[in-house]
């Protein structure tokens, strides 16, 4: 049990340090950053998506046994993760209607939508590293690698929204730091009962599917380009390969 409380914590401290991604921006031109990232977003759909198809349902199926139950519960996650984040943009428009401030709402919603969702991947890394070692650090993978350039797009909101640059990477650190509460949550709820970590898996599944689908390939769409589009289909492909090959390593 040591030894999964520590990959655990490692995992969601390393998770969190990718907030300050926008550091990496500062180097870049944005010009260059623009033209660059869907890359990062094409790979971060490839490892959640072979994630979720490669890891979480397949242990789902294995450990809940009714295919019934698993699918209710992946859409369970996909619902919620809707939900949320209409719940986001509707205190979002709310806010913009009533006043102008310094600091634009946009900004605001970003920080609360990001300490909510990296909460929630605190849970499932930790949950995933309860079922095992190898789910465990494949979940954390295809979260760094979907946060990547997440994070980068959230530190330029911030930017735009009027905060200044060291502002904006303390406060997008500390929204990261949610993911460390989220894993010490499963981990004491676990001593309790392991029951609900299996549910956790087909949940999280949900929702990765949900990032995946409805967050990022809307973005990669906007990229029309052939050969634009050539180095999508290979970062996507080379997101799956590395979920696979983490299963071959089991």
């Amino acid at each position: 049990m040591a030894t999964i409380y520590l990959y655990s914590i490692v995992s969601v401290i390393a998770v969190s340090f990718v907030s300050l991604a926008g550091i990496f921006t500062l180097s870049l031109k944005e010009y260059v950053l623009r033209k660059y990232v869907f890359v990062l977003v094409s790979l971060a759909v490839g490892a959640l998506l072979g994630d979720v198809f490669i890891h979480l349902i397949p242990q789902a199926f294995s450990d809940i046994g009714n295919a019934t139950y698993v699918a209710i519960t992946i859409m369970g996650g996909i619902f919620i993760f809707f939900t949320l984040e209409k719940i986001l943009h509707w205190h979002h428009h709310a806010r913009g209607e009533e006043r102008e401030e310094t600091i634009h709402p946009t900004g605001r919603m970003i920080l609360i939508s990001d300490g909510v969702h990296n909460f929630i991947d605190g849970l499932i890394i930790a949950g995933s590293y309860l079922i095992s070692v190898e789910l465990g650090i494949a979940t954390t993978l295809a979260v760094i690698l979907h946060e990547i350039p997440q994070e980068i797009g959230d530190f330029g909101v911030l930017i735009h929204s009027g905060y200044t640059v060291n502002r904006a990477l303390w406060v997008n650190f500390l929204t990261a730091l949610t993911a460390i509460a989220g894993a010490l949550l499963a981990l004491l709820a676990s001593n309790m009962s392991n029951v609900w970590v299996t549910w956790l898996i087909p949940f999280a599944a949900g929702g990765f599917i949900y990032i995946a689908m409805s967050d990022l390939v809307p973005e990669l769409h906007k990229t029309k380009g052939p050969g634009h589009s050539f180095l999508q289909f290979i970062a996507i492909f080379f997101g799956i390969l590395a979920m696979l090959l983490l299963l071959i390593i089991e």
